[in-house]
């Protein structure tokens, strides 16, 4: 957990855009310090890449797979925001394929997962801020006598003022909100990060019978597909036959941008069947399309903080991509306010 030190008297109340995983910590952080919050969110409700798709008979897991516990801040953070029945192990077997026949297990870790699906760690952090849903951020404007920001649907409304903004949107969006927020040189700090988000096609496909027995997770050699999950081996499922989620990689993503949803899943479930060698077809497909995955950047900085405007920037793309980065960059954030 970061230090108790408060914030500076001039930050008392802070609009966080965004209530994915980096939104809720940093809204939590911060009233964990006397501050005023309020979560802005354009969907139905949080999660961001904690993301879970309703299919027949349960959901499917079809941003993040899973996630590690490797700090003791984010472990005590988990435990007494979230609530350790949100989440626990999943106890399944990974391997990554090194050659046409050849697999490899992944290294010994443990890995979590929310319970019944990932979106319940997300609900239950939605608790303790106040999340507006819903509510999409057009522009924020800086008044000239209180030198504070109001926020701008994409309806008009009006919230506000606050004394200070964190956003927590992908690069992409970013930039187009501090474009739309007449701030043209922080939105060019978003070009080269932008140029470093990666698309990611996601299909959830649904089998009567077990498709393969060897792995419950793998990372295939493959053009097409970067992860394969069989989403029904996680605790707290309680599926009818399985589901099985596909992830399609990087570039054959990007390359298949526009590509018919149906077509798309009909290439990424060929290419699942030729790599477990099934012969199932599967009865039922999902397929959602990630614009902003993760991102490729290798140095982040793990935050920004842009002093003079009271604006800051968090999330998984500004610390290695991971769950626990965005902890870690919401954190770190609020940390170097309260210096």
């Amino acid at each position: 957990m970061i230090n108790q030190t408060q914030l500076p008297s001039d930050v008392r109340s802070v609009a966080v855009i965004g209530s994915g995983m980096a939104g809720l910590c940093a809204g939590i952080l911060l009233k964990e310090k006397g501050c005023e919050v309020t979560v802005f969110e354009k969907s139905r409700g949080p999660g961001g890449r904690l993301a879970s798709k309703r299919v027949e008979g349960g959901s499917a897991d079809i941003g993040a797979q899973y996630f590690t516990v490797r700090s003791p801040g984010f472990s005590q953070f988990l435990e007494r925001y979230a609530g350790t029945d949100t989440y626990q192990p999943w106890q399944g077997r990974f391997g990554y394929q090194k050659g046409e026949n050849h697999w490899e297990a992944f290294p010994e870790e443990d890995r979590y997962v929310g319970v019944p699906r990932m979106t319940a760690i997300s609900r239950a952090l939605s608790a303790h801020v106040d999340v507006l849903a819903q509510t999409r951020i057009h522009s924020f404007n800086r008044s000239t006598d209180s030198n504070r920001w109001s926020l701008v649907t994409t309806e008009g409304e009006n919230h506000g003022p606050y004394d200070a903004v964190i956003v927590t949107a992908p690069p992409a969006q970013t930039m187009e909100l501090l474009a739309n927020s007449n701030l043209p040189a922080l939105a060019a700090e978003m070009e080269k990060p932008v140029q470093h988000v990666q698309p990611c096609w996601a299909v959830a496909a649904h089998f009567a019978e077990s498709p393969f027995a060897h792995y419950d997770g793998m990372r295939p050699m493959s053009e097409i597909l970067s992860w394969v999950a069989n989403n029904s081996s996680k605790p707290g499922r309680d599926d009818v036959g399985q589901w099985w989620v596909l992830h399609g990689a990087p570039e054959w993503s990007h390359a298949n941008e526009q590509t018919p949803a149906d077509e798309v899943a009909r290439q990424m479930v060929s290419e699942f069947r030729a790599i477990t060698g099934t012969e199932l077809e599967p009865d039922g497909l999902v397929p959602h399309r990630w614009l902003y995955a993760k991102s490729s950047a290798t140095e982040t900085p793990g935050y920004r903080w842009f002093d003079d405007e009271r604006i800051g920037l968090a999330g998984d793309w500004l610390d290695g991509g991971r769950v626990e980065g965005a902890f870690n960059s919401a954190s770190s954030l609020i940390e170097a306010l309260s210096r």
